[in-house]
């Protein structure tokens, strides 16, 4: 393994969340996926997840598109030291960050993704990086026990730990949270649980064109 092929987010109504991700986000839904759910779950899951984009006005567009769908603004998009950016909650409680490191937009506003990153808020970030290293993942950027990016490949989703008291504060919520974390990775060879709880299932088979 060494990369995520996709998520699976498990939601009450998978009608209404297809419905939103589209309106919102225009996902590829080969990528983010839906699964119906009744898990009982209740405060912060434990993870966010990230459009990184290339200008200000592609988050501009993006947030306002996932709140005119049905999205609650958890923080309003905002310059700060390392980009420009905003959190918001999709109705079916799922966090999402949309972000972008540059500072002015150089092109007409477009709700163009260029990456989606999984952020994973962990008790132990080194512990949890040593586990990762071992189910075959290739570690892109590491900053001690705060943060780890693995590196990816194109077409997939880029995998990220967080401290999970640090991320629920980006997030603009509380850390408190219990049950499931209403997640699913898949990308592994076997199915496996990692230290947190977070559930990965075996790949999903890849489509091969031309």
């Amino acid at each position: 393994m060494n990369s995520i092929d996709s998520v699976t987010l498990e939601v009450a109504d998978t009608e209404a969340a297809a419905h939103f991700y589209s309106a919102a986000f225009g996902l590829d839904p080969s990528r983010v996926r839906l699964r119906a759910s009744e898990a009982p779950t209740t405060g912060f899951r434990g993870f966010t997840l990230s459009l990184v984009v290339s200008q200000p006005g592609n988050v501009d567009a993006l947030v306002a598109a996932a709140v005119d769908a049905g999205a609650t603004t958890l923080k309003p998009a905002a310059k700060s030291l390392w980009g420009y950016g905003g959190v918001v909650q999709a109705p079916d409680g799922t966090v999402w960050q949309i972000a972008t490191s540059a500072k002015k937009d150089t092109g007409p506003p477009a709700r163009d993704i260029e990456e989606i990153v999984l952020l994973l808020g962990v008790e132990d970030v080194k512990a949890s990086k040593r586990f990762y290293v071992e189910q075959g993942l290739t570690v892109g950027k590491s900053f001690g026990g705060k943060y780890v990016e693995f590196a990816t490949g194109p077409d997939t989703v880029k995998l990220s730990l967080y401290k999970r008291r640090g991320l629920a504060k980006v997030a603009g919520v509380s850390a408190d949270g219990t049950g499931s974390h209403r997640l699913v990775l898949s990308g592994a060879a076997r199915p496996f649980s990692d230290p947190d709880g977070f559930v990965w299932e075996s790949a999903v088979p890849r489509t091969v064109t031309g």
